[in-house]
């Protein structure tokens, strides 16, 4: 019991550290101790008294660490409200786990701006903590500087938060180049099933690297190939095996042609940054990318990530579901292109700017306005595609819309196994959805939404759709444990209060 409360405590402290901007160094400087006892306190594995955990707090102007552990975080929903004003669109998720994982190529200084604070990155930047990656927020806890040791430590690597987020497995492909063998834990994240690493491993065999797995760990193997100068043909045209293959083919000495490549958002970003270390990257944009690698990188670099279209959607379905008018800024148009022709036939009523070019210089942004629609259910089936279809991770935001419309509206989402069921908690708050079978769910709308109270679903994008939902929902509902939702989104409750919703966080005492 008591090493239960240690290691509750910890993890408190290393929240509380990280939201600060932090690191376990300068957490140590303050209090005057090492930052291998920061260490040992954030992880359990240190006796600490109540004195330590006051001077803890005041040096993270943290009353929460005072106070103890406070349980998982909840949300306390008003709903009925209608939704106004102006809401900017964060950095993407998807990218910045991309180009973390990205930056063990450089030897040199990697500086990430407006990089997404949120669950995934925390676990990601523990990770390479503990393998001695050096990273501090600078310019007032907006962007990320990135220093990686001489050699990486990876003996000491975190189990635990690796194990959280499926993004670890993107180290396979930068790792490949620095030792001949090392061992990586199984990847996490969502629960959407059963998601086979088969395609990273085909694609990354033709670097040499060869996998066997037992207890919870991948062990590596690698064997320098001899070029055969055949492309790699991917069995999958999915975003993070893609990403593993440029990851292994930029330090790859040689030119690697990768086909059936994805031209997700995700990909073109990390395009981009590869770009920036150096590595001439043709085909961006399509589905046949040329790499020409280079053997060393060591450069100081800095790159800006562009806006998530995934969180544009969900906050356009925001709008859609509460009947409000709302402008949303800094949307990456081209990535969301299918999904507001979708819309616009089922009656959207919205406008958009002009064009502007996002930070990185390249990516394509306007700023979107939504106003109340009369929506008709849509002819076809909701269904997702690779790029420049409709984005696997829009589709759960259509259940949403789809109960918002009228008539019956099928939702095929054929990527992830048990997604789709997901989607029924709607019936909850009064939707209609019936699951026809692991993939496929039938919308009935409109819906007249009611409250209620819940457990978060353990996938991303449907927890967000229980949200949504709740904020149309006369009442009040209560959500608990939204972990899965701070994963993928920053501060998305305080932003959406910031528009006109009523969503109190809150937690067990």
């Amino acid at each position: 019991m008591a090493d239960d409360y240690l290691v509750r405590i910890g993890r408190l402290i290393r929240d509380a550290r990280q939201h600060r901007g932090w690191t376990q160094s300068q957490l140590a400087e303050a209090l005057g101790t090492s930052q291998s006892a920061v260490n040992r306190i954030e992880r359990g594995n240190q006796n600490i008294s109540l004195e330590m955990i006051a001077r803890i707090g005041e040096a993270l102007d943290s009353e929460i660490v005072s106070l103890g552990y406070a349980g998982p975080m909840h949300l306390r929903v008003v709903g009925g409200r209608r939704l106004s004003g102006a809401i900017d669109v964060k950095t993407s998720k998807n990218a910045c786990v991309a180009l973390l994982c990205g930056s063990l190529l450089n030897k040199g200084r990697t500086v990430l701006r407006r990089v997404a604070r949120i669950e995934e990155v925390y676990r990601l930047l523990e990770v390479l903590n503990s393998i001695g990656v050096r990273t501090r927020w600078i310019n007032e806890g907006m962007d990320l500087e990135i220093v990686p040791p001489a050699e990486l430590d990876l003996d000491a690597i975190d189990a635990e938060a690796a194990r959280r987020t499926r993004s670890i497995i993107m180290f396979l492909g930068p790792l490949l180049h620095r030792v001949d063998s090392f061992r990586l834990p199984y990847a996490g994240g969502c629960d959407l099933g059963t998601r086979t690493i088969e395609p990273h491993m085909i694609a990354l065999r033709r670097f040499g690297l060869d996998i066997t797995a037992t207890e919870g760990l991948y062990h590596a193997r690698v064997e320098r190939p001899t070029s055969s100068g055949r492309p790699i043909v991917l069995t999958e045209r999915g975003d993070t095996v893609t990403e593993n293959a440029l990851l292994a083919a930029a330090r790859h000495d040689g030119v690697t042609v990768i086909r059936n490549a994805s031209s997700n958002y995700m990909v073109q970003d990390l395009c981009f940054f590869l770009e920036a270390l150096g590595v001439k990257v043709e085909g961006i944009g399509t589905t046949t990318l040329t790499v020409h690698g280079v053997p060393t990188i060591d450069v100081d670099v800095d790159y800006s990530p562009s806006e998530d279209p995934v969180e544009a959607m969900s906050l356009l379905a925001a709008a859609v579901v509460t009947e409000s008018e709302l402008t949303i800024r800094r949307v990456p148009i081209e990535f969301l292109e299918i999904e507001l022709a979708v819309l616009e036939e089922m009656g959207l009523d919205h406008d958009r700017s002009s064009e502007y070019t996002a930070d990185n210089g390249r990516t394509r942004l306007v700023d979107l306005t939504v106003r109340p629609s009369k929506l008709e259910a849509p002819i076809d089936k909701i269904h997702p595609m690779p790029f420049p279809g409709l984005n696997i991770d829009n589709v759960p935001f259509f259940a949403a819309i789809a109960a918002s419309a009228q008539g019956q509206t099928l939702i095929h989402d054929w990527v992830y196994d048990n997604r789709a069921i997901y989607l029924t908690d709607l019936n909850r708050l009064g939707g209609r959805l019936q699951l026809l079978d692991p993939h496929r769910v039938l919308v009935e709308g409109p819906t007249r939404w009611r409250a209620a109270e819940m457990m978060c679903p353990p996938a991303l994008r449907p927890a967000v759709v229980v949200l949504l939902a709740m904020m149309a929902a006369e009442g009040t509902s209560v959500l608990r444990n939204v972990y899965v939702i701070n994963r993928g989104y920053e501060e998305l409750a305080e932003r959406l209060n910031s528009v006109g919703a009523q969503i109190e966080i809150f937690r067990d005492i």
